[in-house]
């Protein structure tokens, strides 16, 4: 994944900053250049479209993510469902931090239109669902999640409980607690599948 200059950072936090402000439909070269003090062709020497800035966010979201989860502290011996909970509880906060991202990543609707940008947000999906996955999957294996749903299904259903929870918080314009909720949905399913719990 290709590394970003600091000028592209900068035109891609001001993008964010635009469309937490006055929605991703707002986001044009015009006025982000108007934002950052750029003319337009300096701007284009940077990013070729809005769409190039879109699919750039995305991508440094990604890297940002697979660090972020990658670093993520889980002592010896900590449970399958901590460690879950240690990765949305991440996830969720940093939507919380930077919720215009939470906007890009839900745009399917705009996205269909675009290869490139519903790709990148497949990946984005297909990461967490890799994450997921893989704590089911060893949870099962060591006794500490029921069997009783397999791995795959049941990823699918912790996953979509999640989305959902992020997508009432982004209709809700940001004013319900997302970390909460999620963790209150999140536990709600480890209840359900977690053994001696």
């Amino acid at each position: 994944m290709k590394k970003f200059t600091d000028r592209q950072i900068e035109i891609m936090e001001a993008a964010t900053a635009r469309i937490d402000t006055y929605g991703i439909q707002n986001l044009t070269i015009k006025n982000l250049a108007t934002d950052i003090g750029l003319s337009e062709p300096a701007l284009y020497r940077h990013f070729k479209s809005k769409n190039d800035i879109l699919l750039g966010l995305l991508n440094y979201f990604i890297m940002e993510m697979k660090t972020r989860i990658g670093n993520l502290s889980l002592p010896l011996g900590t449970s399958a469902g901590e460690e879950l909970r240690r990765i949305f509880n991440s996830q969720l906060q940093a939507f919380t931090n930077k919720p215009a991202i939470v906007s890009v990543i839900f745009a399917e609707g705009i996205f269909h239109f675009d290869g490139s940008l519903s790709n990148k947000v497949s990946e984005i999906m297909d990461l967490m669902h890799q994450y997921v996955y893989a704590n089911i999957e060893k949870g099962q294996e060591t006794g500490q999640y029921s069997k009783l749903i397999n791995a795959s299904t049941l990823s699918t259903i912790i996953l979509g409980g999640m989305r959902m929870t992020v997508l009432k918080w982004k209709l809700s314009g940001h004013k319900s607690n997302l970390i909460k909720e999620g963790k209150a949905v999140l536990g709600g399913i480890l209840k359900m599948i977690e053994k001696n719990s």
